[in-house]
C-alpha cells in the first residue's frame, strides 16, 4: 500500500507597492488567469474590500483553495495556497502560484512556509 501525501501548503508573507494591495479587480484577473494556466478549477470565490482599499479574496478550488489578505498601510500581503494531490501531485503548481503572485505584486518575500500534508 502507498502513502498518501494530501497535498502542500504555501503560507507567506511579503512587502508590495500599496499601490497594487488596493487593487483588488486587477488581482481577481490574475487569479482567474493563473487558475486556468494551472488547469486548476474554481468553484466559488469572495473578494472584500475595506475602506482604505485593502483587500481580501478567498477562492475555493476542486484542489482547495488559496487567499490574501492585504494591508498596503503596512505595504504587507499574507498569502496563503494549499492544493492537495487528490487526482495529481500538485506541489509544484502550488510553489509556482506563489512565485507569479509574488512577481505580480512586486513582492520582495518576508516569510514563507511550506508545509506537507
Amino acid at each position: 500500500m502507498s502513502v498518501y501525501s494530501p497535498g502542500l501548503h504555501v503560507l507567506a508573507t511579503f512587502a508590495a507597492p500599496a499601490g497594487v494591495l488596493t487593487n483588488a479587480a486587477a488581482c481577481q484577473r490574475f487569479f482567474d488567469e493563473q487558475i486556468a494556466a494551472l488547469g486548476l478549477t474554481k468553484v466559488g470565490e469572495v473578494y472584500h474590500t475595506f475602506p482604505n482599499g485593502s483587500f481580501t479574496a478567498v477562492i475555493g478550488l476542486t484542489e482547495s483553495h488559496l487567499s490574501i489578505h492585504t494591508w498596503p498601510e503596512h505595504g504587507q500581503a499574507t498569502f496563503d495556497v494549499f492544493l492537495s494531490n487528490y487526482r495529481r501531485d500538485n506541489a509544484d503548481r502550488a510553489r509556482e502560484l506563489y512565485a507569479a503572485t509574488l512577481d505580480f505584486f512586486g513582492g520582495v518575500e518576508q516569510s514563507k512556509t511550506e508545509v506537507r500534508r
